[in-house]
């Protein structure tokens, strides 16, 4: 994993595995969800945001509000993927993240996705403390 910094933004390796293929040895569509989900989940957690730690501490959980996918070029088995992911945006209680699956330079496929920040019991929109948007604002430039 490459050392996360302002001028670049942050990157996972994932290797496509059979369970990631559908009968033709190609990624299925849906698994580029859960690639960027894995790569912007361990992006924060590098951060110092742990999502366990905020439910319990602030009542707050992420959620997916939005999400638009342009597929470009087929992955396959053996692959080996690199996911960026970066900050594109920051709302009150909103994110909206720019990734895309990269192999070897090549864009395979990209996509715009909002993640809502919400409250725990009654999923209402909840605003960013102001540690967790100072740290996200940081993250961003």
């Amino acid at each position: 994993m490459a050392a996360d910094t302002p001028d670049m933004p942050a990157r996972m390796d994932i290797r496509v595995y059979y369970e990631d293929t559908d009968t033709g040895g190609v990624v299925y569509y849906a698994n580029y969800l859960k690639f960027f989900e894995r790569a912007r989940t361990e992006w924060l957690r590098r951060l110092g945001v742990n999502q366990s730690e905020l439910a319990a501490r602030e009542q707050r959980i992420f959620v997916v509000k939005d999400v638009e996918l342009h597929y470009r070029q087929p992955a396959r088995l053996d692959d080996l993927l690199v996911i960026h992911s970066d900050i594109v945006r920051i709302g009150p209680a909103s994110i909206r993240f720019g990734q895309r699956a990269m192999r070897d330079g090549e864009l395979l496929c990209e996509g715009s996705i909002q993640v809502c920040c919400v409250n725990a019991v009654s999923f209402r929109p909840a605003p960013f403390s102001t540690d967790l948007r100072t740290l996200l604002e940081k993250a961003k430039n």
